[in-house]
Parts: C-alpha cells; structure tokens; sequence
C-alpha cells in the first residue's frame, strides 16, 4: 500500500548525499518532494505542511555526524516525526475481563470481518472467550457473515432475524454472553454509505445501553483524506477509543494512516493486512515508519516466524542442511512453513532494504505450482529424486496439472542446490562464500532466482 510513498521519500533524500552540512538551501528542495510525496499519498494537507515545518526546524543548521550522511540523519529525524505522527507507542486494548468492544464505521469499512479478526486474534493471544452479537440489521446477510465467522472462530454468537430494534438486540445478546461464559463481547453495528444522523443516534443509543469499555471505528485506508473526516466525526458522535485501519494489503495510497491519529487524536490499535482470519495485528507505529521509509520491519518477520515456524523442525532441517542431507520432502516441509508466516510479498516487504522489490501473482503461483509438483510424489520419490524418470515423471506431471518440462526443470534446480550445499561443506566454501557476495554486490542486493519455487 504505501509503496508509492516509500519510493517518492527515498527519491527526495537521495540529493542530500555527498552534502557536508544541512542548510536552508540544500534542504529546501528534499522537504518540497517530502511535501508533494505526502500530498500525493492522500495526506491531509495540514498534516503533511505541520510534518514538513517540524522536520526543517530540526534539521537546518544540524552539524552532519562524522559516522553518517546527511540523507541518513535526515532519515532518522523524519522516521522520528513519523512515529510522533502515527502515535507513539502500541496502543493495547483495556485489560479487563468481561471486557465490551462495540464496532462503528461506514458500510463497507470492513466491520464485520474485523470483528471476526479481532475475536481471534483475542482469543489466541490474550486469552479471552468471544462473543460476537450481530446487530447490523440493515445489510443483507450481515447475520449470516458474522455467524459464519462465530462459527469459523469457535466463537459464541448472538443475532435476531426477526428483531429490528438494535437497542434490544444489544440487550439480549449481551445476557446471551453472560450465559455462554464469555469474556469478550464484541457488538457488530450497521453502517452507511456516508455519514447520516440516523447511523449517529442509533449507535449512541446502543452504547447507552451496553456500556462498552472500547468503542472501535473501522476505518477503509483507501477513503484516503475522507477516512479522516469520518473518523474525527464518529469520534465527535461516541468518543471511539481507537481505530482498526483495514485493507492495507490494497491499491491505497497510506496517506489515512499518517493523517488520523493527528486529525481525530484517535490512536491506531489494529491494522487488517488481507482476507484471511489471522491477516491481523497490533499496529505499531515505529515498524510502520520504517516500512515507510523503506527500512524493513524485522521485528514483526522475527515474531511471526516464532508464532508459526515449529523450533524443532527448524533445528532437524539445519542440521539436514549442514550435512547436505536435504530432500524434496525436507523442501516441501520448509516451504510450508514459510506459507504460514503470509504472501512471499508481504515477507519481503519486511525486509530491511527490500521494499522497491516486486513479488506478484507469477511469484505466489510460482511457488504454489511447486509445491503441487512436490506433492504428487511419493514419500520415497520425495525422499530420493533420482528414481524420478520416465513414466514416473509424466504420473507427476499430470497430476500437478504441468508439463513435464516442468518437473524436470525443478529437478534440475534442486540438484543444483544440493551441489551448492555439499560444495559448502568441503573446503571450497569459504571462497564460494565471497563469490556469492561479490556477485549480489555487482547485482545490488538482487534477489537470487536459481532457487526452486523462484
């Protein structure tokens, strides 16, 4: 989403090399690309003019640091300025059990699988037994979503069908949690297309009665500068405690993330990363600064590698790999567990100096493919390769749906891999080694494409 951004910052810092010291004069012409790069991903002009005459007061006249450039001092203070901005520090829920969210926001906002998100999320990693209570009685099959997600999520659920009066419908599920022994109990309101007073006192009169301990708006980042107005709006209305920003997996361009928490003073708790239940997390606002900034987001890729990659396992296939005893069936294990962790693109978007690198649909299919190739084997095919021949190949050929081209040329580039590991062994590895970093240093850090999957 915020790639446009990422590469327009970099553009306006790179003039800033070579310059000894920072000044008015050389600095004048970087802040105006800031600027222009700020307004064009949708940031709302007052943020994006205040940010621009904070970051220039800190800079002009600043000495450059004998142990860094200008473009990286001027980095560090607008990363800093940007961590200010999109709020510092995450922003938990309230720890209390019972603990009472209601959800607000336009239709189409993404509520309902927010709400579903968020129950899991909570479930898994704090603990809690949810509640989801439908009381978006306007959209049609807003119900049955949410029950499929009640259901999905393991999750206690509460609707009427037949009730139009929300205030009630809140009422009763609220008692129907209370019998189901849940802990969390998560309200999923209706919304419009625009903002009306309607939408305004129905929601005002549902928080009356159930006393929510958070009251959430689920903003879309692709309204752009309209997903601030309608967040200082609803906040004006209900006083929300927070904001889940969804949909930051799209086309938008990010400008509602760095311009809500200045404008409306709501802190971004939740960010909604794709479709799936578990494409959720705490927002963090100094990781998103340096995805901003194109400087990766290590802590979020080491996490998610803990929550996903099985240690063991990890531990059996490095030493398989020290002693170059490394199979299709140990491949297909690694490429698994890499699958858990998210797309190829939103791994490599985590990665320190990564973010200009494009990982498309021919990427993920690529990989997909693969794996369907691997798993029309057998366990003793996976196991030893080299039995893979003739009518064999054309069995796996046509149960992964490719050609046997195809096979042949993945067989091909596992041996090769395999070569590589045993040449790592003997005593030549040590000069591979500094081959291999000569060549990514001729080629500036380019992602290696002889890996299998690639």
């Amino acid at each position: 989403m915020l790639e446009n951004l990422t590469d327009k910052l970099g553009s306006a810092l790179r003039n800033l090399r070579g310059v000894g010291k920072l000044s008015e004069e050389n600095m004048a012409e970087a802040l105006k690309e800031v600027r222009q790069a700020l307004l064009s991903a949708d940031v709302h002009f007052k943020v994006a003019r205040e940010f621009v005459a904070t970051v220039k007061e800190q800079c002009v006249g600043q000495e450059v640091l004998k142990s860094v450039t200008p473009g990286q001092q001027v980095i560090k203070i607008i990363h800093d300025e940007l961590v200010k901005l999109l709020g510092e520090g995450a922003t938990e829920l309230e720890d209390k059990k019972p603990l009472r969210i209601m959800m607000v926001g336009l239709h189409g906002s993404g509520k309902t699988t927010s709400s579903g998100k968020l129950a899991r999320y909570m479930a898994k990693k704090r603990d809690y037994r949810p509640a989801l209570v439908a009381c978006d009685v306007y959209r049609p099959a807003a119900i049955d979503q949410l029950e499929m997600l009640a259901k999905n999520e393991g999750c206690t659920f509460y609707g009427d069908r037949e009730e139009k009066d929300v205030v009630k419908i809140g009422i009763r599920g609220l008692q129907a949690a209370k019998e189901a022994d849940a802990n969390l109990i998560i309200f999923d309101t209706a919304g419009r297309l625009q903002i009306d007073e309607d939408l305004i006192e129905e929601i005002k009169r549902l928080k009356a009665e159930v006393q929510p301990d958070e009251i959430l708006l689920v903003a879309d980042a692709a309204l752009g500068q309209e997903a601030v107005n309608v967040a200082k709006h609803f906040h004006e209305a209900v006083n929300c405690t927070g904001i889940i920003l969804t949909k930051l997996d799209g086309d938008a361009r990010g400008g509602a993330a760095l311009s809500m928490k200045s404008i409306s003073n709501v802190p971004i708790k939740f960010m909604g990363t794709g479709e799936k239940s578990d494409e959720f997390d705490v927002f963090h606002p100094d990781r998103m600064a340096s995805r901003i900034l194109g400087m990766g987001d290590v802590v979020s890729l080491v996490e998610k590698a803990q929550e996903t990659i099985d240690q063991d396992e990890a531990e059996r296939m490095a030493e398989k790999m020290r002693k170059a005893d490394f199979n299709l069936e140990d491949f297909l294990s690694q490429m698994q567990q890499v699958k858990k962790m998210g797309s190829l693109g939103s791994l490599v978007g985590m990665m320190p100096g990564m973010s200009g690198v494009e990982i498309g649909e021919d990427e993920e299919k690529k990989m997909a493919r693969t794996e369907a190739i691997i798993l029309s084997m057998t366990v003793q095919e996976r196991r030893q390769p080299r039995l893979l021949r003739g009518s064999r190949l054309k069995r796996i050929a046509n149960g992964s749906g490719v050609q046997v081209r195809d096979v042949n040329a993945l067989l091909k580039q596992f041996n090769q891999m395999q070569k590589m590991m045993k040449m790592m062994r003997g005593g030549k590895g040590r000069k591979m080694m500094k081959a291999m970093k000569a060549q990514m240093g001729d080629e500036q850090g380019g992602l290696p494409t002889n890996l299998p999957g690639m």
